[in-house]
Parts: structure tokens; C-alpha cells; sequence
């Protein structure tokens, strides 16, 4: 249940970025800018801490490459549905929901590599200490 939880919290934090309904900081920002500055900046902040914490620890646990094989994975899973008729890639809003769950996959598996890698080979790992 933990790698849902933090898949699910990754998608949302992308969701709220970017979707493609008029629901997004990327469409909400702009146009409430002049009349809601301080909002636009702490939810862009929020955004932005929300960021932070994903794409560090995602970049400490499998790195760069390990990011790019899972995409890569979700890539030829995508491709599998399409040539089996399952979806259709001819709509762009299906796309984006589409590239937002390949998005949030990645790094749902990064925060979620450590426990995956310990129910996997039963070895706990542990961070470098500075001292």
C-alpha cells in the first residue's frame, strides 16, 4: 500500500502543475496573478517544495538512469496497449493523462525504491553520513 500512497501523491502533484482541464497551476497562475499574487507564490512554492522532495529522492534512490528505464518501461507498456487496441493515441488530452502517469510512476518508484528493493533482495539500505 506504500507505493500507491506516494505513486498517488506524485500523480497529484502533477496533476495540479499540469492537466488538461483548466484545473492547473499553469493556466490558474497567469491569469490570477495581478489579483492574487501571494496565493499564486505559496501554491508555487508548495509546487515547487513538492518537486523538490520527489525528484531528490528519486535521483538519490535508482538516478538518472534508473528514472530512465522505468519511463522506458512504461514507454513499451504503452506502446503493448496501443498495438493490442486497448488505447488510442490520437487523442491529445488522453496523451497528456497518459504522459502524466508514466510521470508519476517514475517517481512514485523512486520515493518508493528503498522498500521496494528491501521486499525484492531483503537488504536495508542506508544512507551516506557526512561527518
Amino acid at each position: 500500500m506504500s507505493f500507491v500512497l506516494r505513486w498517488a501523491f506524485a500523480f497529484i502533484l502533477l496533476a495540479l502543475t499540469y492537466n488538461p482541464t483548466e484545473w492547473n497551476f499553469v493556466r490558474w497562475a497567469p491569469t490570477n496573478w495581478g489579483t492574487q499574487a501571494s496565493l499564486v507564490l505559496l501554491f508555487g512554492l508548495i509546487l515547487f517544495a513538492g518537486y523538490v522532495i520527489y525528484l531528490r529522492a528519486t535521483l538519490r534512490s535508482i538516478g538518472l538512469f534508473g528514472m530512465l528505464l522505468v519511463l522506458a518501461l512504461v514507454a513499451a507498456l504503452v506502446w503493448v496497449a496501443y498495438d493490442f487496441g486497448l488505447i488510442s493515441l490520437d487523442n491529445p488530452t488522453a496523451n497528456t493523462w497518459i504522459a502524466l502517469f508514466a510521470l508519476s510512476l517514475v517517481l512514485g518508484t523512486g520515493l518508493s525504491w528503498s522498500i521496494i528493493r528491501r521486499r525484492l533482495s531483503g537488504q536495508a539500505d542506508v544512507d551516506d553520513v557526512d561527518e
